[in-house]
């Protein structure tokens, strides 16, 4: 029966991987994947993640499951993070994910088990948003949410596609830091966002994936946390693989916003169910270490400032590439005020070829590039080589 299958395309960006590993020349710069690394090009642990690793290597008793919902206390703590006290907790509905890519497809299927079709979706948007709602079952409707020639967000847009959104459809919206652009929406933005998904009868499904990374803790969900104040009900999908660096233990959490405790319970016993019949328990690791950092208040503070130290380095390369990048492309000055770890510059597929072929600059097709995948001392020639084109 195998034989009846066709082989699948290969994910460009795992295949861009094999190809930088496969480059043997010293000065190769990977500006496509899409992990945070330090000074020395690594990857690193956070100190408060090693300290409550070894807390729960002594303490540790158990390795049985969890069950479907996850650990209720780590789901307690990330939505104190998350959302704060700007809803009543016994209104939120909380079910621990693998990872922030688990969180958006028990939310896809949640919405079409309650009879939701229809998600819309701002484009360019993280390439995985689409193949996951498309799996559940949803129908995409997309509008163009950035434009990269002039760097800058597409609020009409935004506004249009709303307005022409129909009651029970579904809208996904970044919460900061937007993949792949670094596109920033204000404060009066968000206000609107909120004002047309309420008065629309949407469904908001919010993806949370980089809190910290952009303007700090508290600031990177002022919006989401103003939209909760507004509409009756939300998703938010949220991953803890940037913010506290388990990008391997596949550590998130889906939370449902209801009007009710009632409600909220119906929501829970949901996703659990579709947790159950898809991967039945979620991995526990990594979970367990966010849930002891953030019950601790002296590992707390120090995972939130060495968060700040990541966020301030990024926000200096933004900056140093800005300053850079304006002599080609007066444009590129926004990437210093956009937020997160991407941004997009406007390069054609065969000028990015020519900076992986002539340079061993490895970034995708699209033009996306990982701001946190530079050290501070490849700047000058990145920028060199790209304003050389």
């Amino acid at each position: 029966m195998f034989d009846a299958l066709a082989r699948q395309p290969d994910d460009p960006l795992l295949a861009l991987i094999g190809l930088f590993r496969k480059d043997e020349r010293p000065g190769k710069v990977d500006l496509g994947v899409g992990v945070y690394r330090d000074e020395t090009g690594r990857t690193p642990i956070f100190r408060a993640v090693k300290a409550a690793e070894q807390r729960l290597l002594e303490t540790q008793d158990t390795k049985a499951y969890v069950g479907p919902e996850g650990d209720l206390v780590f789901l307690d703590h990330l939505w104190r993070l998350v959302g704060g006290d700007t809803v009543e907790r016994n209104h939120v509905a909380g079910v621990q994910t693998p990872g922030g890519s688990g969180a958006l497809r028990l939310a896809a299927d949640l919405i079409y088990r309650m009879g939701g079709r229809k998600i819309w979706l701002g484009l360019p948007s993280w390439p995985n948003h689409a193949p996951v709602f498309k799996a559940a079952g949803l129908e995409i409707a997309t509008y163009d949410f950035f434009d990269i020639p002039s760097q800058s967000v597409l609020f009409d847009n935004v506004v249009s596609a709303l307005e022409g959104a129909a009651a029970g459809d579904a809208v996904l919206l970044h919460a900061s830091c937007h993949n792949p652009t670094g596109g920033v929406l204000t404060e009066p933005q968000w206000m609107e966002i909120a004002a047309l998904v309420a008065e629309r009868g949407l469904l908001p499904l919010v993806d949370l994936a980089y809190q910290g990374f952009g303007r700090g803790l508290e600031q990177d969900v002022s919006g989401l946390r103003h939209l909760l104040t507004v509409v009756p009900e939300a998703l938010v999908a949220v991953s803890c693989s940037k913010s506290f660096g388990l990008y391997r233990e596949r550590t998130g959490a889906i939370f449902g916003v209801t009007p009710s405790t009632s409600s909220a319970d119906t929501v829970r016993s949901n996703l659990a169910g579709l947790a159950r019949t898809s991967y039945s328990m979620p991995p526990d690791h990594g979970a367990a270490v966010v849930r002891t950092i953030l019950a601790d208040p002296e590992l707390a503070r120090d995972w939130a400032e060495e968060l700040e130290g990541m966020r301030l380095r990024m926000s200096g390369i933004r900056r140093a590439l800005a300053d850079g990048l304006r002599s080609r492309w007066q444009s590129l000055g926004a990437i210093s005020t956009q937020e997160g770890m991407f941004s997009m510059l406007p390069l054609t597929e065969a000028e990015v070829m020519r900076l992986r072929t002539e340079h061993g600059i490895y970034m995708p097709g699209s033009g996306r590039i990982n701001i946190a995948g530079l050290k501070t001392a490849e700047v000058a020639d990145v920028i060199q080589k790209f304003t050389s084109l």
